[in-house]
């Protein structure tokens, strides 16, 4: 340690103090130092010299060096030698290992990896620091494998055959021998797991377990989009034969133990293609005043599939229904999502329903939860409310301006739409004043519309289209919001100094600050303005007014999109935060028990207090919530996945064709586009950006051309050629046409 004092900062270099720091907490390990005793320990007693100390300790805090606790109390980080955690492959070779308890990543080389896989338990070993580096690690022990598969094309040669596959995990192809191909021919799309892989090794060999088909099929490309992700394409067989021993029909015990509402006017409202009908709407007027009765009615899963059985135990490894372009991949089986709980029109259902009193300004006044019975008088499909509502004059202005799909209204099997427009006028009037007090008190207003395909029977995109939200959708939506809102809050709201019960929320944290003040850099060069601080309240309302400024314009589709990626995603959690997004203190999932595993647990968390029982173990059903979470973001990649087959797919006809376009992302590595007329999305990938080097600015999402000086931003509209489409890496390549 260095003796006497330091005559000014300009006596002591960066360089030198950092090795003094290093070695008094090196020397010292497991003592605490104050920030002035380590001053006083090291004789800095000028301003310059203790602001370069507090800036070097900054550093050894970012490298994990040392920590601080509490504030402005340093100590040398204590690690074990050899810890025990995750690993995650890199296709850069770049790995990282995660310590078990959190903790920052460790660098681990390839050369140190001992070919562990992704998501593999292993047991690392840190490596000697090395001065300037970020801390590294080397991989000692596999625990346990990760249960991976891996999907690609196989290209058989005359003595061995290897999978290629688009895994960014994975940087070699996998040999499989010939014995192991279990009849798959070249070309096939099959998935393969990995059976060892030796050190010596440059290619990891492995086994195919399953033979997706042709490629270029359409049923083997989303069952190998579903293989990718981990996600189930067939159903057990014992689970279906499971359901098929499930009564259809109702005891009449059972129905005296519930409320009997099969006398009340309901109806279910879903797409034109759906077949799994988890919610309907009940309305009739009551004596008590001006006064409506509303029910909010739920498929009582729950009363068929009980916990831990052979089926619920497939529905929470499933944890959703997965929608892909042309199917759906449902969490139970057909016999229950689309027969048994399914509220088909005229078919007497078990249903768990939230029943409201209300006044015509949608005001609850009073409610209660019940087991019911219910049967619906008509299923409607979207298109069919909206036409009522239009030709009543009851639909929102812009609604009359946006195009949509209008249906023939002949249904042979229904009753007219018509007879029911008292009902459903009632109804959309009510959801309006729900919709209007949510956005007052702070709701944020996403309401993108979505991009679907028109496909034929073989599963080929003949056309694009887009899906807008109109008032017969939102009218469902409020009321499904009006009940798991009433719903969470009738177990989370409690009195002053009492505990609520564990229960399944679903949760929205606030943005980041750092990405708010981003975002309102950003929207800027729209002529745009966006408040980033403030109290909750006026930031939301900041939001919702630059994304209606932004309405109509050509910035429009780019604008939410940046602002979507500015928020926080919601998951399900014990830990009641909020929902940042709805402007609810208390939310949960209630309405969907037929397609979202964390609906049937908060149906028998609901049953359970109402028996009385005391409350459920918050670990348990924290994990399920974190599983829930994980497969709710795994099944929304795969359906991108499909969606960008199809678009990938589609425009591999227009090959050379051109377009006008508008920059979505820009990258170290290219550009992407957004194609206005059908908002397929490709890149142009940065070696074709041959007239100039252009460096990547990140802070303003451009690329800038340090000879000319050409920028390319986001949100600058281009004209673009479709260069080539790679269906194997459902990437679309197209060029600029340039002036």
């Amino acid at each position: 340690m260095a003796k006497g004092k330091h005559k000014g900062a300009k006596r002591i270099t960066r360089k030198q103090l950092s090795a003094m720091l290093e070695n008094l907490f090196e020397t010292h390990t497991g003592e605490r130092f104050e920030l002035k005793q380590i001053f006083r320990m090291l004789n800095l007693d000028t301003h310059p010299a203790k602001i370069l100390c507090m800036d070097i300790l900054d550093t050894m805090l970012i490298d994990d060096y040392i920590t601080e606790k509490p504030r402005y109390t340093f100590a040398l980080k204590q690690q074990s030698l050899t810890v025990e955690g995750t690993f995650t492959r890199k296709a850069n070779g770049k790995n990282t290992f995660t310590p078990d308890g959190g903790g920052k990543p460790l660098l681990v080389a390839e050369r140190n990896s001992m070919h562990a896989m992704d998501g593999d338990r292993v047991r690392v070993t840190m490596m000697a620091r090395r001065r300037n580096h970020v801390r590294e690690g080397m991989v000692t022990e596999i625990v346990k494998r990760a249960d991976k598969a891996f999907v690609g094309k196989l290209q058989c040669n005359r003595d061995i055959a290897y999978l290629l596959t688009e895994d960014r995990t994975l940087a070699n192809d996998i040999l499989i021998p010939r014995r192991n191909l279990k009849g798959a021919k070249n070309g096939d799309k099959v998935v393969v797991k990995i059976q060892e892989w030796p050190t010596y090794a440059k290619n990891p060999i492995g086994k195919v377990i399953d033979v997706l088909g042709q490629s270029g099929e359409n049923e083997t490309e989303m069952h190998a989009i579903l293989a990718e992700f981990g996600l189930p394409y067939t159903y057990p067989t014992h689970v279906e034969e499971a359901a098929n021993h499930i009564s259809d029909q109702i005891p009449e015990e059972e129905i005296r133990r519930r409320e009997d509402m099969r006398d009340v006017m309901t109806f279910t409202i879903d797409p034109r293609d759906a077949k799994d009908f988890d919610d309907a709407i009940s309305i009739r007027k009551v004596s008590k005043g001006n006064m409506y009765e509303v029910g909010v009615h739920i498929a009582d899963v729950s009363h068929y599939v009980t916990e831990g059985s052979v089926i619920d135990k497939e529905a929470l490894k499933r944890g959703t229904s997965v929608y892909l372009v042309d199917r759906t991949i449902p969490m139970l089986p057909e016999r229950l999502c689309n027969n048994i709980c399914s509220l088909r029109p005229n078919e007497d259902k078990l249903t768990y329903s939230v029943i409201f009193l209300m006044n015509e300004k949608a005001e609850v006044k009073d409610w209660h939860l019940a087991k019911t019975v219910t049967r619906s008088n008509r299923r409607f499909i979207y298109e069919e409310v909206q036409q009522v509502l239009e030709a009543h004059g009851e639909a929102s202005p812009e609604d009359y301006q946006n195009p949509g799909d209008h249906v023939d209204p002949e249904r042979p099997e229904y009753e007219p739409a018509e007879h029911f427009s008292e009902e459903l006028i009632m109804l959309n009037r009510m959801a309006k004043e729900l919709r209007k007090r949510r956005f007052a008190g702070g709701a944020v207003d996403f309401d993108r519309c979505e991009t679907r395909f028109e496909i034929d029977e073989k599963g080929k995109p003949l056309s694009v289209y887009f899906k807008v939200a109109k008032d017969a959708n939102k009218l469902v939506e409020e009321f499904m919001l009006l009940a798991n809102r009433t719903v969470a809050e009738s177990i989370g709201k409690v009195g002053k100094n009492k505990t609520p019960k564990v229960f399944v929320y679903r949760i929205h944290e606030q943005p980041d600050q750092n990405k708010l003040m981003n975002l309102s850099e950003f929207v800027v060069k729209f002529g745009l303005r966006l408040k980033p601080t403030g109290s909750s309240l006026d930031v939301s309302k900041s939001i919702n007014k630059m994304l209606h400024d932004a309405k109509g314009t050509k910035a429009q589709n780019l604008v939410e999109m940046v602002t979507l990626r500015a928020m926080m995603k919601a998951k399900y959690s014990t830990e009641n935060v909020g929902h940042y997004g709805l402007a609810f203190d208390y939310y949960t999932h209630f309405t969907s028990p037929i397609r979202r595993y964390p609906d049937l647990m908060v149906h028998r968390l609901l049953a359970r207090y109402a028996e009385g029982a005391r409350s459920a173990q918050r670990s348990k059903y924290e994990e399920l919530c974190e599983h829930s979470s994980q497969m709710e973001q795994t099944a929304a990649l795969a359906e991108r996945a499909s969606i960008k087959y199809k678009e990938v797919e589609f425009m591999q006809e227009r090959i050379g064709q051109e377009f006008d376009g508008t920059i979505s992302g820009v990258t170290e590595y290219g550009l992407y586009v957004e194609i206005n007329e059908n908002k397929c999305e490709g890149m142009v990938p940065l070696r074709d950006l041959d007239d100039d080097y252009y460096e990547f600015d990140e802070k303003n999402y451009c690329l800038f051309g340090r000879r000319t000086h050409n920028r390319y931003s986001l949100g600058d509209e281009v004209r673009i050629k479709i260069a080539s489409a790679n269906l194997d890496r459902k990437q679309l390549n197209l060029a600029l046409v340039r002036e």
